[in-house]
């Protein structure tokens, strides 16, 4: 009887081991739904074929097995899912985003370029303000050249379109206004509501969008001259 039962119990555990060890099948990917559902599967009917007649498995365990191969095979699916999601989703994001190719964008910067009188850049307040006020500084210099009040403002993005002309009433010889000479500049802004000074502001400095870039890794990327790579959620508005 020994004997057996010792020959039995070999076999019970050289098809649990076949089991486990089984090369994946050509019809279902490795890691796929299918394939870990027919090797769970063939497991649990190894495991009834080589029970003991005098202890089989006990109807809460086969449940407990099914419980668990179902939970498992709804994780795999819902992963399946999500990835195929994630994928359509960059797949929208760098159609946007080859729309912006070439178009003018504000993101986070603390320079405005002035050419030949005119400049753009902007702010962003991230709660109301009873005053705004942007300064502008020669960085050759050092020195302040120009302050422009915005007065009272809402949260939200201000684009700020800036001529050059610190003082309207300094004129040349043939009585135009005096115009900075083209370069970068830096800008700084001060909000205020009440008496209490905003740490919630920041200044935007206008790039523009030469190229998109995608990968699996990185998702969607937008190349900036100035900026460099930036990704759709640093552009606070387009142009």
């Amino acid at each position: 009887m020994s004997v057996t039962t010792t020959a039995a119990t070999s076999t019970s555990m050289n098809e649990l081991m076949a089991t486990m060890n089984a090369k994946t099948s050509t019809t279902a990917a490795a890691g796929s739904v299918e394939a870990e559902t027919n090797k769970f599967m063939t497991m649990l009917v190894t495991q009834l074929k080589n029970q003991d007649p005098l202890n089989p498995m006990d109807n809460a365990q086969l449940t407990s097995q099914l419980a668990q191969l179902n939970t498992v095979s709804g994780i795999n699916k819902l992963n399946a899912t999500l990835e195929t999601l994630a994928g359509s989703y960059q797949t929208t994001q760098a159609l946007a985003a080859t729309n912006l190719i070439g178009k003018g964008v504000l993101v986070d910067g603390s320079h405005a370029a002035l050419a030949s009188g005119q400049s753009v850049f902007g702010v962003e307040l991230g709660s109301a303000a009873d005053n705004v006020k942007v300064i502008i500084t020669d960085p050759k210099t050092g020195k302040d050249v120009q302050t422009i009040d915005l007065g009272p403002n809402q949260a939200g993005v201000l684009p700020i379109a800036w001529n050059g002309v610190p003082d309207p009433s300094n004129v040349d010889a043939d009585g135009k206004p005096v115009v900075l000479a083209d370069g970068n500049y830096t800008i700084r802004v001060v909000a205020t509501r009440g008496t209490d000074t905003l740490t919630d502001a920041k200044t935007l400095s206008l790039d523009t969008v030469a190229s998109v870039t995608t990968n699996a890794k990185d998702g969607v990327k937008l190349n900036l001259p100035s900026k460099g790579m930036v990704t759709l959620a640093d552009i606070k508005q387009v142009l």
